[in-house]
């Protein structure tokens, strides 16, 4: 997997979760295509858009608002793999400033929702794989407090342990890739000859 290419490999992982169109009375988002609401819509693809218009959100169009509002928003290109997506769907799922948050909990940083260079830096001294077990954990805890647990918590629970596998799987696929490109004597020392 290409680092340059992980929002390429995310957003449509994310985007299966989200569905199609829903206007369910429950959701406090209201209606929604893609996980696109139509606040989201109205911001970022058509400041007048109305339902019609939200039901007609190409996969196109919901990639890009995935992008600058939820991927770009975590930081996700900075972030080791499986972190990344995990983080990512986090942000799409309860909003960026919260999976920011639960993240600097998790690598012991100043919450403040940004994700910035001590962030960055307190991240790669962490396992990937506790982090992405913890958000995870932390993730289901949040969403077993709301309100709107009982309606939605099924698809949820689903979601964040199908995170959770692809997420580890991507992690423990990255760390297996042989290094390359070094001379034998220092690709020795790194693999402990």
């Amino acid at each position: 997997m290409k680092a340059t290419n992980r929002a390429e490999i995310a957003i449509p992982r994310i985007l299966k979760h989200e569905g199609g169109y829903v206007d369910h009375p429950n959701d406090p988002g209201g209606p929604t295509n893609k996980g696109i609401t139509i606040s989201t819509f109205q911001s970022y693809i058509k400041p007048n858009g109305t339902k019609e218009d939200l039901k007609k959100l190409t996969t196109e169009q919901a990639t890009v608002v995935y992008k600058r509002q939820y991927w770009d928003a975590v930081m996700a290109d900075s972030l080791p793999v499986g972190v990344d997506y995990a983080v990512a769907d986090f942000a799409v799922n309860s909003g960026p400033y919260r999976a920011a948050k639960y993240l600097q909990t998790i690598v012991g940083v100043t919450q403040d929702g940004r994700i910035g260079p001590k962030t960055l830096e307190a991240v790669r001294k962490m396992s990937s794989e506790d982090i992405i077990n913890r958000l995870c954990d932390d993730r289901m805890t949040f969403l077993k407090r709301l309100n709107t647990w009982p309606t939605f918590g099924k698809g949820w629970a689903s979601r964040v342990e199908g995170v959770r596998t692809d997420a580890l799987s991507d992690a423990q696929e990255a760390h297996s890739k042989p290094v390359t490109g070094l001379c034998p004597t220092i690709l020795g020392v790194i693999k402990g000859g």
